[in-house]
């Protein structure tokens, strides 16, 4: 995971050069911020491999980073890790429900953080240029590029975590992949999720899509049927 280069952001100058000179102790290299505004701008110019992300800073706090970020078609495939004081459950389920691949709490070992950045960085690995960009079926398609699906013309948008888990079906078409590989998979094996989770977000999938697309295989996962 050398030279990956990582954007943080804080408003606690303290932090911000804590993590720094971890990160680069551990061979990444790492610019900087202290408000939302800034950061925006600087993951517009760098493209950084990955964020780390604050929540509570003046003027724009991170969900709005988040939020902004995933907006932006150049910017939005950039893995954010939240990173933040703030330990409540509706906080997590916030980040994670906006696109965020991960949420630590402060205060946090290095170790354990490094551990969390490289795991982000392998999972996302495969997302890269050498990804199917679209999947196309008879009268669908699951566009990556732009995280929107089309079936018979109408265009549908989900939620990362929906998106990420019925493309990852998709790709595997015809075959069952049990709620842990999805959890694993979509979330990563070090976030920890109920497998009720997956049930929940394919139950939505199915109430935008139909239900003809997703096969429930009792007491085995779910198989992408092929319209």
């Amino acid at each position: 995971m050398s030279n990956s280069l990582i954007l943080v952001v804080d408003d606690e100058h303290d932090i911000l050069d804590l993590v720094e000179y971890n990160l680069i102790k551990h061979g990444y290299d790492v610019i900087k911020s202290d408000n939302g505004h800034r950061s925006i701008q600087l993951a517009k110019k760098h493209k950084p491999s990955l964020i780390l992300l604050d929540i509570m800073m003046p003027g724009m706090d991170g969900h709005l980073v988040c939020r902004h970020l995933k907006q932006d078609r150049d910017l939005k495939d950039i893995p954010i890790i939240f990173l933040t004081a703030r330990s409540d459950e509706k906080s997590e389920v916030q980040s994670l429900d906006e696109g965020a691949d991960d949420y630590l709490t402060k205060p946090i070992s290095i170790s354990k953080l490094i551990s969390h950045i490289n795991a982000v960085l392998r999972r996302v690995g495969p997302y890269g240029d050498t990804q199917q960009k679209s999947i196309h079926f008879n009268g669908l398609e699951i566009d990556r590029e732009r995280y929107i699906v089309i079936k018979n013309d109408r265009e549908v948008r989900l939620p990362k975590k929906e998106f990420e888990v019925l493309y990852l079906l998709a790709t595997h078409a015809g075959k069952v992949l049990s709620r842990r590989v999805l959890l694993n998979e979509v979330w990563g094996a070090h976030i920890y999720v109920i497998d009720r989770t997956v049930d929940v977000h394919i139950r939505k999938i199915r109430e935008k899509l139909g239900d003809d697309l997703i096969e429930t295989i009792k007491g085995v996962g779910y198989r992408f049927r092929k319209p």
